[in-house]
């Protein structure tokens, strides 16, 4: 449970990392921005699976505006509060079944949600630094030894 929340302070860490980047650059990262708002919407997503809500009707490959994406960040990190304070170890072995966007039907425990939305995010954003240093901007340091430290 340790190392999942730990996975969940950086994630949030490295989201505003590249939100504030993404901020001073948005006339120049439009492939960027569409990446960064994949990330929170895909979180959205597992967020209300995990819920029992139906995720179906949400388009995780929409681009959102600098301020969409400013205020799914912290809707995103409330999710993230709500769950961890009222979690337990066992609640972590649930299973969640839900429906992926082509109706496919899976049945996932939390744990293994929650490790996936730490690694997807961070595999979007090292895609998000190679966009941007495409446009000739510096990449942003997410690493996760770097938040740690």
């Amino acid at each position: 449970m340790e190392t999942i929340m730990k996975m969940f302070h950086h994630l949030d860490w490295a989201n505003q990392r590249i939100l504030e980047a993404l901020k001073s650059k948005e006339d120049q990262a439009n492939q960027a921005k569409l990446q960064f708002s994949h990330i929170l919407l895909a979180e959205e997503v597992w967020f209300q699976r995990i819920k029992g809500q139906d995720s179906n009707p949400l388009a995780i490959w929409t681009e959102l505006t600098i301020e969409e994406c400013s205020k799914l960040v912290e809707k995103n990190k409330q999710h993230v509060a709500r769950l961890f304070a009222g979690v337990s170890k066992e609640d972590l072995e649930e299973r969640i079944v839900y429906k992926n966007s082509t109706g496919q039907e899976f049945s996932t425990s939390v744990r293994d949600i929650l490790t996936h939305v730490a690694l997807h995010g961070q595999y979007h954003r090292g895609q998000i630094n190679r966009l941007l240093r495409q446009v000739g901007h510096e990449p942003v340091n997410v690493d996760f030894i770097t938040f740690v430290r």
